[in-house]
């Protein structure tokens, strides 16, 4: 979106551009990168955007079913979405956030408002913490837009054009930066003790690198993508008592990891 023009808001012709993107991508099985920062329809013209069956509602439909297919949607939210610009993140695979910029609502606070008298601020409404700690829409905060877009193409480094028996690259094997051998000190001889995961993990992985999925989110499930021996993995990782919001953490990351067929590490 392009926030400069009317708000990034969807006109009549927006749909229809957005709509056969959404189609290429599916037609040569590419992936899919949204740089989300609109305002969602253009309400002027709010009649010619919705009502037909290939209209904006289209683009949701598209989404979910591309996911489906297993072509990536994954989402970078850079500035204020609204109302409709709202949902492309949200159906999203993955979605990123740039904090004190990228804002999630339905409505702003100019609506909270006129509906409840609150005064609320974007951030408070609707930002990174909000959705990275909380609601769970997004799965990774960015700290600035470079740092989103980098992150971006990390995660839309998976093909999706061809589905070979090994759909991942395997790398030269690399020793974690830490030492095994501390593992031993780190977990209590008592097994009902808890322990944080993240310090065995960094003793583990290959060059002890863990990119952790949904971090701040759900925290008692300790999920995320890294190496073992050159192969990627997924790892999935109690942290104390599992809760509704650390269960749909748990199936999202599973989601995805069958999705690119990538191994789980429990």
């Amino acid at each position: 979106n392009d926030p400069t023009v009317k708000g990034g808001a969807y006109f009549p012709i927006t749909v229809k551009k957005h709509l056969r993107a959404q189609e290429i991508a599916r037609e040569n099985r590419l992936p899919c990168l949204y740089l989300v920062d609109s305002g969602g329809a253009f309400l002027p013209l709010h009649a010619e955007v919705f009502p037909d069956r290939e209209h904006f509602g289209k683009i949701f439909s598209n989404q979910a079913q591309l996911s489906a297919a297993g072509i990536r949607q994954v989402s970078a939210v850079l500035g204020s979405c609204t109302a409709g610009g709202a949902y492309v993140p949200a159906m999203s695979d993955e979605a990123i956030i740039v904090r004190g910029n990228g804002t999630i609502f339905l409505g702003g606070p100019p609506l909270v408002k006129a509906a409840t008298g609150e005064e609320i601020s974007a951030e408070e409404l609707g930002g990174a913490d909000v959705h990275g700690r909380i609601s769970g829409v997004v799965d990774y905060i960015a700290d600035d837009e470079e740092q989103a877009l980098a992150l971006a193409r990390r995660l839309m480094q998976v093909p999706a054009r061809t589905r070979p028996a090994l759909p991942w690259e395997v790398l030269p094997s690399r020793e974690p930066l830490e030492d095994p051998e501390d593992i031993l000190g780190l977990v209590a001889p008592d097994p009902r003790t808890p322990y944080d995961p993240r310090p065995i993990l960094r003793r583990v992985l290959d060059g002890s690198a863990l990119d952790e999925f949904k971090r701040d989110y759900a925290e008692s499930l300790v999920c995320g993508y890294g190496r073992l021996f050159g192969i990627p993995v997924g790892i999935v990782a109690n942290n104390g008592v599992l809760f509704s919001e650390s269960a749909r953490k748990g199936a999202h990351f599973i989601m995805l990891c069958a999705q690119q067929r990538i191994p789980l590490l429990f």
